[in-house]
């Protein structure tokens, strides 16, 4: 997972590289914050569940997991009371997977390659609640954030998605020999989506938090021509994330 790996080690850099410029630093905040931003990498397991993966599996050397793929998102928050708040994120995810006919070779013995290319890109609004105070003041001015602060959500929004195969392919509904053919398939669109969230912000410098989230999402996309008879598909999954999220 290296966009994730690459996120927590942004993460362990930043604050000691600051702190090492500031010197100490105060564990309290000049007032509320009011919003947050928040950049997470991470692994979407995907459900894969639609009658078109089913196909690609039983006759691709492709299984359902070769669509599992990296992803990274960007939140931005904004307190609408001490424990709620509204956040408005995107979601980026792409996998290519190389494959050939599982059971068919060309006339040469070889193999009949193609490529899967699965792109998805989901805006979406949330509401998150935090399960325990973020924070408490301890004066007019000051306000001292919480280690930890666990929190859940849910929301809806629109996922564009655009699956690609190109190469080889052979002519299931010709007779004996079936002939090889080169081609590109193509679908894309706008479908709407829903999700589910639960996660942790665990404070480790000031304004920083470290948050690790489980997410899932729900989304069914109708396919076009190129994939005409298959039912809508399944882009529906369970995302894990790790990232950091900073107050303002």
């Amino acid at each position: 997972m290296p966009v994730t790996l690459l996120v927590l080690l942004l993460m362990l850099g930043v604050p000691s590289v600051a702190a090492a410029q500031s010197g100490d630093t105060p564990d309290f905040l000049f007032g509320r914050p009011r919003a947050s931003i928040g950049l997470r990498g991470s692994w979407q397991f995907a459900r894969a569940g639609s009658d078109l993966f089913r196909f690609v599996e039983e006759n691709l050397t492709i299984d359902r997991k070769d669509f599992d793929a990296p992803a990274v998102a960007a939140d931005l928050g904004i307190r609408v009371t001490e424990r709620i708040d509204a956040v408005f994120g995107v979601d980026v995810s792409q996998k290519s997977i190389a494959s050939e006919y599982r059971h068919l070779v060309d006339n040469n013995r070889q193999p009949i390659t193609q490529s899967t290319r699965l792109r998805e890109v989901n805006l979406g609004g949330s509401v998150r609640v935090a399960l325990t105070p973020r924070g408490r003041g301890i004066s007019r001015f000051a306000w001292i954030p919480a280690r930890v602060a666990p929190y859940v959500g849910g929301g809806g929004g629109a996922l564009w998605y655009e699956l690609t195969q190109s190469g080889d392919f052979v002519d299931a509904l010709a007779p004996p020999p079936q002939p090889v053919f080169s081609d590109v398939f193509q679908s894309n669109g706008w479908t709407p989506s829903a999700h589910a969230f639960g996660g942790v912000d665990i404070r480790f410098w000031r304004r920083w938090y470290m948050t690790c989230e489980g997410r899932y999402l729900w989304a069914a996309a109708r396919l076009g021509r190129d994939f005409q008879g298959f039912e809508p598909i399944d882009l529906a999954g369970f995302r894990l994330s790790a990232g950091v999220n900073v107050l303002f």
